[in-house]
């Protein structure tokens, strides 16, 4: 077995244990695919990610991601944890902007006031949902058509569709069944009503893996909804969307239009700091 450093971050909360937790193995240049995807799987993680020497000149580093089933192209709630566990364990950026090598390509990431935000990546994939797709995460959601105020695809990679709801109630009753949204991810999104939910975000957000589980905080769907808000006029150009709430987490995600880049931003704070022996 070889001995590899490792941080178990928490990401999109400023309160550790309330945000989504990931766990980063670094240094990890020596490990094959199947042993990353065997720590993914024993980790039980939505995520684990790799460290690893950047192919590209333009990157500072690289990074591979896993789930406990397969491996992704980009993720939102990674990409921060990765990069501010590299930046912890002595990374040094080439500029202001940090360069971040996935297999989707190259991811910018900003630091402002001690948080991290990545520019959203390009949709792969938007527009209205297919009526027969609708139909199927309707009855998923256990609602009508009448529920719902609009549905879009939002697929930066992982393949998200999102539904809004009129209200943050809304969302948080929702009692998926998973097996019929079995193979689809689901992004739920409705507005905070200041009078009744106070001010502290402008949107509740819930998503609904493939995998058939809830993820806490989701920063690949945030993205996306953020370019289908903003894009559209229904979200102003600075936001705040807070999800986890359903599952006991406090989540935040910080999102920022700055002249036609979207930023997807949160706090990251280590929760456990180790070695790793794979």
């Amino acid at each position: 077995m070889t001995k590899f450093s490792f941080q178990q971050v928490d990401v999109f909360s400023s309160k550790a244990l309330l945000g989504n937790p990931l766990a980063v193995v670094i240094g990890a240049d020596s490990l094959t695919a199947s042993e990353m995807a065997a720590f993914a799987r024993w980790t039980n993680l939505s995520e684990t990610t790799f460290l690893l020497q950047p192919r590209s000149a333009e990157a500072d580093y690289r990074v591979r991601i896993f789930t406990p089933v397969a491996e992704l192209p980009f993720a939102g709630h990674p990409t921060l944890g990765s990069c501010h566990t590299w930046l912890s364990s002595g990374g040094r950026p080439k500029s202001d902007e940090i360069v971040q090598e996935c297999e989707a390509g190259l991811v910018h990431i900003r630091r402002n006031n001690g948080r991290l935000s990545f520019e959203a990546p390009e949709l792969r994939r938007s527009g209205p949902v297919e009526l027969d797709t609708l139909t199927l995460v309707l009855k998923g959601l256990r609602l009508t058509s009448d529920d719902i105020v609009d549905a879009n695809w939002v697929d930066n990679g992982p393949g998200w569709l999102a539904v809004k709801l009129r209200s943050r109630v809304d969302v948080l009753a929702l009692r998926p069944d998973f097996t019929i949204l079995s193979g689809l991810r689901v992004g739920v999104v409705a507005p905070w009503d200041p009078a009744k939910d106070g001010r502290e975000a402008d949107f509740e957000v819930r998503a609904f893996s493939a995998a058939g589980f809830e993820d806490p905080v989701t920063g690949s769907l945030n993205a996306g909804i953020a370019q289908w808000l903003i894009g559209n006029g229904i979200a102003s150009s600075s936001y705040i969307a807070s999800q986890g709430t359903a599952l006991g987490r406090e989540g935040r995600v910080h999102v920022e239009l700055v002249e036609d880049r979207i930023w997807v931003g949160g706090d990251v704070t280590t929760c456990i700091e180790g070695v790793a022996a794979l």
